[in-house]
């Protein structure tokens, strides 16, 4: 094993971005749960290996996010609770107290950008999916000072999915729980003009949380539009992500008479 681990720890930052760039999501659907499972194995001889942590929390979030949420949001809950217990174990805060651990967030430095990332993705999912629950109320502060701290220090992060995630939340939570829709446009907007449109992921929340929430049938049917005329791998990076987001938009156009009264 000793022998196994530095060859398997150089792989982990190769597996994340051949991950996102895999155009082909059968293939991909398919060979992410068994390369998490190899990957937990090999935590277990380097508990503390910060890269094999980040790829995990990386990859739970990726997989229930693409995968698993808009069909059962249960199961995607834990694995999203399970990506962020491993990004908060690699940034070496999982056992601080809130108020503790809300002084160690708003002090992550620009290195840490990745995990503090996928920390932040996996967080904020998981609270969305559990709104109605206590804890994850309680959560949403820790959570969002993630972000908070994304924004400060690197908000084009990602092709601007962190102005997604922060537009995605405006949109979603009531007035009182700090949802605000007139301010969550701006950001979908910033997002969208950062990747020049490419990154369909902010288009795809755009439609499914704001134009709805507001009602805006045109926005809506705009959106979809733009998404079925894109081209995955005009962003090969986030090919993926691109190609999933076909899928869902597609699905949720469907719901469209649903969703708008």
């Amino acid at each position: 094993t000793r022998l196994v681990m530095p060859i398997a720890s150089s792989m982990i930052p190769g597996f994340t971005s051949a991950f996102f760039e895999e155009c082909d999501l059968k293939l991909a659907r398919e060979s992410l749960p068994a390369e998490l499972k190899l990957m937990e194995g090999l935590l277990k001889n380097d508990p503390e290996n910060q890269k094999i942590l980040t790829a995990l929390c990386m990859g739970f979030t990726g997989y229930a996010m693409l995968f698993v949420e808009d069909e059962d949001p249960e199961r995607a809950s834990s694995l999203y609770r399970r990506g962020k217990a491993y990004g908060l174990k690699a940034m070496g805060i999982e056992k601080a107290g809130s108020r503790q651990m809300l002084d160690q967030i708003k002090k992550v430095p620009r290195e840490d950008m990745e995990m503090l990332f996928w920390t932040t993705m996996a967080w904020n999912a998981w609270v969305n999916l559990n709104l109605d629950n206590p804890t994850a109320i309680g959560e949403s502060t820790l959570a969002e000072a993630c972000l908070k701290r994304i924004l400060e220090i690197e908000p084009d992060f990602y092709y601007g999915a962190p102005y997604v995630l922060m537009g995605t939340i405006l949109a979603a939570r009531p007035q009182m729980l700090g949802g605000n829709a007139p301010k969550s446009k701006t950001y979908f907007e910033k997002a969208i003009g950062l990747s020049d449109g490419k990154f369909l992921l902010a288009q795809y929340y755009f439609a499914r949380y704001y134009a709805v929430r507001v009602q805006d049938k045109a926005l809506f049917l705009s959106l979809v539009k733009a998404v079925s005329e894109a081209q995955s791998d005009d962003l090969k990076e986030a090919c993926l992500i691109n190609q999933a987001v076909k899928q869902k938009m597609a699905a949720l156009a469907e719901m469209a008479d649903e969703l708008f009264l």
